[in-house]
């Protein structure tokens, strides 16, 4: 269409050049008549032909470059619509100019005026992709602002019911005083990628409660294979012990000790959220694990300097860690000794020590230390520590230990400090 358009102009313009040089120089001639009118036909039939002959190599090399721009345009087409991406082009007033086939096939463009409309007026137009088109104004509004090529992940539904999920690409363009010109958009499908990473997460999780199953089923039935044997040699018997019996107590805590770990890997339990003093909370756990040490001929030490320090979350799980840490600190010592609980204020938090003498950890089980199933007792999960790290973490704190083998063990937590 705009080629002829251009023929036909220049076609006019030499009709309309020819016309006037033939009217005007025959004009001239009679006008002014001279000896020399024979050899002024000549030179006029001569400028005539060099004009004539200018324009149309002009008009051939004008051919030739429309051609060549036009086959250019056409693999360039050609290349755009083969792509298996999004493509589209805006103007710098965010209306369409182009769109590739795919970018046609998932909007349902085919056969719809889509050029030179907005991305609100094709949100009003195709009602089903209102959202995504919505978003996409804003979207396009923030990169053109950055100045800067932006990156984005976009999901919505399609026709099909299908949830499709693309890694977008935005380019922002703009001429040389800055005033923005258009924006290529450019958007990859990444949908199966998504399903596969899911399905990946989805396989790790029922690996995890795979393992987590069974060690539950060998840690348990350990204990319940202790208590069946010695129920069926009181019943041989037919008489009871107290031996007997406090083996069985002992081993129905054991079970009772698995359980409560591994509550804290269930469903969220019911937290009560409070402010409390630190004095509180070392008070209560030294009320707790006092006996136990007194059992195992450990000296509890307490350097409170934190004591008003005000502490907010839920206390009775920061009870739960803390007599976990110091009942560790008990068993590393069983020839008795000292532990010391210290507690102090570094910056605008509370730091809270438990240190002890004894038997220390070495470095390779250290590295270890608070992964799930991992121990150094001979009874229990391994999961005491890990559920001591997630909930100083839900806390907002940090759980440390450092260790070194006959020289004891320092466990340092701590815990944002409420103003």
């Amino acid at each position: 269409m705009f080629r002829r358009i251009i023929k036909k102009r220049l076609l006019l313009i030499y009709f309309l050049a020819s016309l006037i040089w033939i009217t005007l120089s025959e004009y001239v001639i009679d006008k002014f008549p001279t000896n020399y009118g024979d050899y002024i036909q000549v030179g006029k039939g001569l400028v005539f032909v060099v004009f004539t002959t200018a324009l149309i190599y002009l008009i051939i090399k004008k051919d030739e470059a429309y051609i060549k721009a036009l086959e250019e345009q056409k693999e360039l087409s050609t290349l755009i619509n083969a792509m298996p991406d999004f493509v589209c082009f805006k103007d710098g007033e965010g209306r369409w100019i182009r769109v590739n086939e795919f970018g046609k096939d998932l909007y349902q463009l085919h056969g719809k005026p889509y050029k030179n409309k907005t991305d609100k007026e094709l949100a009003e137009m195709l009602p089903f992709f209102k959202e995504p088109f919505l978003g996409c104004v804003y979207s396009d509004e923030e990169t053109w602002a950055k100045g800067i090529t932006t990156r984005v992940e976009e999901s919505f539904p399609v026709p099909s019911g299908e949830m499709k999920t693309f890694d977008v690409i935005k380019v922002p363009l703009f001429d040389d005083e800055g005033n923005r010109t258009g924006l290529v958009t450019i958007g990859r499908d990444i949908s199966k990628l998504k399903a596969a990473e899911e399905m990946a997460l989805r396989r790790e999780k029922l690996s995890v409660v795979g393992e987590l199953a069974a060690g539950i089923a060998h840690e348990i039935r350990n204990p319940l294979t202790t208590i069946k044997g010695f129920v069926q040699l009181q019943k041989e018997q037919n008489n009871s012990t107290s031996h007997i019996s406090d083996i069985i107590l002992s081993e129905l805590d054991r079970i009772n000790q698995i359980v409560s770990e591994l509550l804290v890997f269930s469903k969220p339990q019911s937290k009560i959220l409070k402010e409390f003093e630190v004095n509180e909370l070392i008070e209560y756990v030294i009320k707790l694990t006092s006996h136990e040490a007194t059992l195992h001929n450990v000296e509890l030490i307490v350097e409170n300097h934190a004591a008003k320090s005000i502490l907010y979350g839920d206390m009775n799980e920061l009870i739960q860690v803390f007599v976990n840490v110091i009942k560790n600190s008990i068993d590393a010592m069983p020839d008795g000794g000292k532990a010391k609980i210290r507690t102090r204020v570094v910056k605008d938090k509370v730091q809270i020590e438990a240190i002890d003498l004894g038997v220390g950890i070495p470095k390779e089980r250290l590295e270890k230390i608070g992964e799930p199933f991992f121990t150094l007792k001979e009874k229990g999960m391994g999961l005491g520590l890990t559920m001591s790290n997630k909930i100083i973490q839900d806390h907002g704190g940090t759980f440390k230990i450092k260790s070194k083998v006959g020289f004891g063990t320092k466990v340092i937590i701590t815990l944002p400090m409420k103003k």
